[in-house]
Order: structure tokens, then sequence, then C-alpha cells
């Protein structure tokens, strides 16, 4: 088949891995990329040997780019998303979709009527642990799920990240930081949500920045604050917990936090009438996972059935470029981004109105991938 041919805005830290992954698929081409740093992406062609260096406008211009690969920061997700929807381009966005359901909506509804793909990150449960999941499930394993509890507990992440303060401003905090990798695991293994509520808070007004924080770190337990640089006012809730109630009955819980040091929660579990299944960290493509059957004390780890356990960041895009020549349905949808914004969004504002939240109608689990191994 001829690779759909791709151009990438955004050449930040995210970009490395879609750069090394869409460069071994022959489904896709990265042909030009584009940063508000030309600098920037003109290290990156060289780096990866990009044809073009671009600035966006001229990306968007450009008649050989089909698809317009969108790792800007979140607040310009829609906005790039629109102007690539209005260029004739099909568009995937790194998560989430966009920051306000209005804009979302808007170029989701234009790319329709235009006849255009919108994918959307995260593309993690395409892989081999999540999917070795949904086979499970599927397979009657743990019987008929019944609840599911999804865990994000850690600091923020201005002891690492170089530029952290986005994730302290609206669209970010950890539920829109983190919440699409849980709640997209969640949607696609146990289908749409129908209602939910939660709480909400700011935990701390401001945030320091500690001096010398680019190594990783999970908490700033150990680092100088004294010496701090900066602080960051807090704008969005940093600790959240949420009721999902799923349309197939379903009662799944989910917490998000930036202001716990540490935890021994698990990621993901899923309660069923015959057993539970322990889900791995929805941010990975493998991972163990784990079934305890009906009666017995302890958990067993299931052989993983699907292929993609390493770092498959872009496989959401390949996925499209295969939809797009088999004339099918791509999984990595705008529809189930959509629908895990409106849920993000949904919690915010039962914590704030202090009343349920009934979501509009969300679509159907996509597709699972093609099986290498039965389950059990």
């Amino acid at each position: 088949m001829t690779p759909l041919r791709i151009g990438l805005v955004g050449c930040g830290n995210i970009s490395d891995i879609y750069f090394k992954n869409l460069a071994t698929y022959p489904e896709t081409e990265v042909i030009a990329c584009a940063d508000l740093d030309p600098e920037r992406a003109k290290a990156a062609a060289e780096k990866y040997g990009i044809a073009k260096a671009l600035t966006t406008e001229a990306l968007l211009e450009n008649p050989d780019v089909e698809l317009v690969l969108n790792l800007t920061i979140p607040r310009v997700h829609g906005e790039i998303a629109q102007q690539a929807v209005e260029a004739g381009k099909h568009v995937y966005n790194e998560k989430p979709l966009a920051v306000e359901r209005a804009e979302a909506r808007a170029f989701l509804d234009s790319a329709m009527r235009k006849g255009l793909r919108v994918g959307c990150a995260p593309d993690t449960f395409l892989g081999a642990g999540l999917q070795t999941c949904r086979k499970v499930i599927d397979a009657g394993s743990i019987g008929q799920p019944v609840a599911a509890q999804a865990f994000l507990m850690g600091w923020g992440p201005e002891g690492w990240h170089p530029n952290p303060e986005f994730f302290y401003k609206r669209g970010g905090g950890p539920m829109f930081d983190m919440g699409p990798y849980y709640l997209t695991a969640l949607t696609t293994l146990l289908g749409p949500v129908q209602r939910v509520t939660g709480s909400a808070r700011i935990s701390y007004a401001e945030r320091p920045i500690p001096r010398g924080n680019s190594s990783f770190c999970n908490s700033p337990l150990g680092q100088d604050f004294a010496t701090e640089e900066k602080k960051i006012v807090v704008e969005t809730p940093t600790h959240l917990s949420g009721v999902l109630d799923f349309e197939s009955g379903v009662i799944g819980e989910i917490t998000t936090s930036f202001d716990v040091f540490r935890s021994h929660l698990p990621n993901i579990v899923i309660y069923g009438s015959d057993g539970t299944l322990v889900v791995p960290d929805p941010n990975t493509f493998g991972g163990d996972v784990k079934i305890a059957k009906t009666g017995s004390w302890d958990f067993e780890t299931v052989d993983l059935s699907h292929d993609f356990a390493d770092n498959h960041r872009g496989l959401g895009v390949r996925d499209i470029a295969d939809a797009i020549a088999e004339n099918r349905p791509h999984r990595a949808s705008g529809e189930l981004a959509y629908h895990v914004l409106d849920i993000m969004h949904s919690i915010h504002d039962a914590s704030r109105e202090g009343k349920h939240q009934t979501l509009r109608a969300g679509p159907k689990r996509p597709e699972p991938m093609t099986a290498l191994v039965e389950v059990a």
C-alpha cells in the first residue's frame, strides 16, 4: 500500500517516539514537520530524515500532507485540528482531543461533513496489555463485570518536566493530563459511560518548581525547595474522584491526583461475577495482566494474547492508515476521545454543581485487535 503521508506539528518531548515508530510502519511516512520554534523543527527534520521543516501554516497548506499529527500543547489542540480539517486533512491529536467540548465538537462535525478521519491518543489500548484484558473480559473469564476502580496517584510534574506550568492551567491537572489513559482503557473494556458524579479540589494554591528539576521524580521528597526558582499559580483541580455509571450497569470509580507523595494502589481493577482482573498501567502498551477466579486467593499472570507490548505510540495513526485502505472504522477515534473529554469535564461539573451529570451517548467499543493466541 502507499504510505499515508503525515505532517507532524509540535516537535516537543513526545514527538521523538512518534518520529521513530512511524518510520518503522510501512503504512505511514512523515514527510514534513513544524514547530513554533523553527530551529526545533529543523533539528527534528535533520535527526529523523524528514524531507521538509515548515511553518505550521505551510504544512497545513502543503497538498502532499494527507494527515496532520497534532502534538501541540492541549490548549491549541482544537485550533490546529480545526485548521487541518478546513485544509482538507485527516487529523490525529495527542490527548486530550481539545480543552473544551464545543471546540472538539466543531471540528469533529466539520470532519464528518468533509469525509475526513479524526483520531486521538491515547492508543495504548491497542497494545498487548489492554487487548489481552479485552479478550479476557469478552471470553467471560471473570463472568459479568460488576465494578471497576482506577487510580492515578502521585505528585505533579514540576519536579521533572522542563515546562510544567500548563499542567496547572485549564485543560491540565491530573484528570486532563493522565485521565485519558485510564478512561480510554475503561470505556474500551467496559463500554460507554452514561452518568457521572464527582468531587474535585485544588490542594495547594501554588506549586514550587525546584531548582534543577530535570531528573524524574514522583514527589518533591528529597528535593531542595529552599532554592526554588519559581512558583506556579494553580488554576485547575489537582485531586479528583469520580463515580462512573456505565451503560452496561458497571459502576466505576476513578481518582486522579497530583497531590499524593506515595501510594500502593493498583492502576485499574475490574471486578466480575466470577473473578477479578488486574489491568496493567494504561500508559503502557504491555504490562502484566493478572486474574483471580472466584474461590481463589491467588492471582495468576495471563499470557499476553496480542502483539505490540513495547512502546508503540503512533499505532493509532497506523490504524487510521489501515482503516482508510480497508474502508473500515479506525479504533482510536475522535468520537471515543470526545466521550472521554465529556466524562472528564462532567466530573469537574459535578463537583462544582453538586449533582450528577448525564452524558451525551458515547460510541460502542472499537473492534478488538487481532489476537495471536487464545486466553483461558
